[in-house]
């Protein structure tokens, strides 16, 4: 009979379902605001880079999912380049009842489905604009949504205390 309480539990968990239906670059850019002066240096930068999500519901059960990430090499006082990429998923979210649990399929889950994408395109773009190659390094969407929900809830939450 243990196994029949199992199977039972499974049930409601079988059906829910992450979907991919698109993916596609909302918007790419790169800058080299001080070309070609820049080239002309010893290429040592100062590498920021900022990571945002953006979630949009296009129905009950469909939402668009933004990743956008924005790289900036300084060299001293000089911007080397700049790489704004957004890419973006619309997926079809199902059997997620629960509020919380959608919104950290949302928020965690599908930008971690979107990461390998961007990286390739900041990477290429970097490449492309002449400099040597850029690799994002992996980053841990669901550490980082439970710093951003510790921040909305004013408290901080254990994630947020972890050290990287």
């Amino acid at each position: 009979m243990a196994e029949d309480n199992d199977t039972q539990t499974e049930q409601p968990q079988a059906q829910r379902q992450v979907g991919l239906q698109k993916i596609y670059i909302r918007d790419a850019s790169i800058e080299v605001p001080d070309g070609p002066r820049v080239f002309t240096e010893e290429y040592n930068p100062e590498v920021n880079v900022d990571l945002n999500t953006q979630i949009q519901s296009l129905s009950d059960e469909t939402h668009q999912v933004i990743l956008t990430v924005t790289v900036t090499a300084k060299q001293g006082e000089r911007t080397a380049y700049i790489v704004e990429v957004q890419q973006a998923g619309v997926f079809q979210v199902e059997g997620f009842d629960d509020p919380e649990e959608r919104d950290h399929v949302l928020g965690a889950y599908c930008p971690s489905i979107l990461f390998p994408y961007i990286r390739e395109s900041v990477g290429d773009m970097v490449q492309r604009a002449g400099f040597p190659h850029f690799l994002l390094q992996p980053v841990n969407f669901d550490l980082l949504y439970a710093q951003h929900r510790g921040n909305e809830e004013g408290t901080p939450s254990d994630a947020s205390q972890a050290t990287h």
